[in-house]
């Protein structure tokens, strides 16, 4: 072996332990002036520890959530040259401040569509799938965010501990997070899902499960662009009338919808017309309503059997997945949100916003520089949610590759 090629392994076997040497190759520095810019942050005099080398610190507060915020920009070393060799805590404080919420989250969105659109994702009939599903995060129990966030009652009894919920979409084959929108309970998932119609692409099939049937959603869904398909499990005792029967179990239906549907949607009609398909898996019969009424395009038994693989064999691992990945594992925990180790006088929310932020951008750099270094038959383990705990690939949809 040439010392050359032993120095470029060497180099990439250090990339892979500590990602954030390679996050300079997927973080533009121009992108992330471009998004201060756009979210009107800006700064007039020069600072050591400008705003562009904060949005690095987010990234660095998603890999040691236990170490103050001042020794995380000492370790990274994104100080400008200075007499000092560290910086003050009560300066990384103030330039957090400065920072704000909507500049990193408009890093996220940027940095999130440019990596989508990059990769070259296997389409089903010239589609790409995604998928949609919710989770809860725990927040720190203060007043603050007590304020903020109201608990759940069960029976009348408040719950015991602070939660926010999101809801994040994802491109089935590689894994990469696309879009997210998450507030707090008071807020439903659909909600939730309705912000996220804007933010997906054209000519897309996306995966939900009946915790999101609504023909108002749905029906939006479809019409925000060109062939943004759905597809969703029949809810239990809906009533539909068939109009004719394109296949074995593959039927064209038409759906009522309710006045306070119509209400809430302005754009819905009194009827929407969808297909309705039948799949048989280990024995229990499977009903999925599709947007993809074309019956030429997407051939019944093709689309029933990819359905019964697709949707029911992988799509019920969300759940698992995401549970899987938590600290310990088991039906109803939530995720846990890093509590800042600075106190400072800004609102709750920018507590858990950082972070947050910061963890998806560190997982979706993560993944690209995996598929560079990583050998084919390590490529799913290294993106799966159960990689590794700091990264946010618990809350990813892992539908089997």
């Amino acid at each position: 072996m040439l010392i050359g090629q032993a120095l470029d392994l060497v180099s990439r076997y250090d990339s892979l332990r500590n990602p954030l040497t390679s996050l300079g190759d997927y973080l533009d520095p121009e992108l992330i002036s471009r998004c201060l810019a756009e979210s009107g942050t800006v700064t007039l005099r020069k600072r050591r520890l400008p705003l562009e080398m904060m949005v690095w610190c987010i990234v660095g507060m998603a890999l040691e959530r236990k170490e103050p915020l001042h020794q995380i920009v000492n370790r990274l070393d994104i100080m400008l040259p200075g007499n000092r060799p560290f910086v003050a805590p009560s300066a990384v404080i103030q330039t957090r401040q400065r920072l704000g919420i909507e500049a990193v989250r408009r890093v996220f969105t940027k940095t999130a569509q440019l990596w989508h659109n990059a990769t070259p994702h296997p389409h089903w009939c010239g589609l790409t799938l995604l998928a949609i599903d919710g989770v809860f995060w725990r927040t720190p129990d203060t007043p603050e965010n007590d304020a903020a966030f109201p608990r759940q009652t069960h029976a009348g009894n408040p719950a015991l501990y602070l939660q926010v919920k999101m809801v994040c979409q994802m491109e089935l084959t590689s894994h990469l997070l696309t879009a997210a929108a998450f507030g707090t309970m008071k807020n439903s998932e659909n909600e939730f899902a309705e912000q996220l119609i804007e933010q997906t692409g054209d000519n897309t099939l996306t995966l939900m499960d009946k915790g999101y049937y609504s023909l108002g959603l749905l029906n939006a869904w479809s019409l925000a662009g060109e062939h943004r398909h759905w597809m969703i499990p029949l809810r239990k005792g809906a009533q539909y009338e068939e109009i004719r029967k394109l296949g074995k179990g593959d039927h064209l239906v038409k759906l009522n919808t309710s006045p306070q549907a119509r209400k809430k949607w302005p754009g819905l009609g009194n009827e929407v017309t969808v297909r309705l398909l039948t799949v048989t898996r280990k024995g229990k019969v499977c009903h999925l309503l599709t947007s993809m009424t074309d019956a030429m395009r997407f051939p019944g038994t093709y689309t029933g059997a990819d359905a019964r693989s697709c949707k029911y064999g992988t799509t019920s691992e969300i759940t698992d997945k995401k549970r899987k990945g938590l600290p310990e594992s088991g039906k109803g925990e939530a995720l846990e949100i890093p509590h800042s180790p600075e106190k400072e006088p800004v609102s709750c929310l920018t507590d858990w916003h950082y972070p947050f932020w910061g963890r998806f951008l560190f997982s979706q750099s993560n993944f690209s520089i995996n598929r560079q270094h990583c050998p084919s038959s390590y490529l799913r383990r290294c993106i799966t949610p159960t990689h590794s705990d700091i990264v946010l690939y618990r809350l990813q949809v892992n539908v089997g590759v």
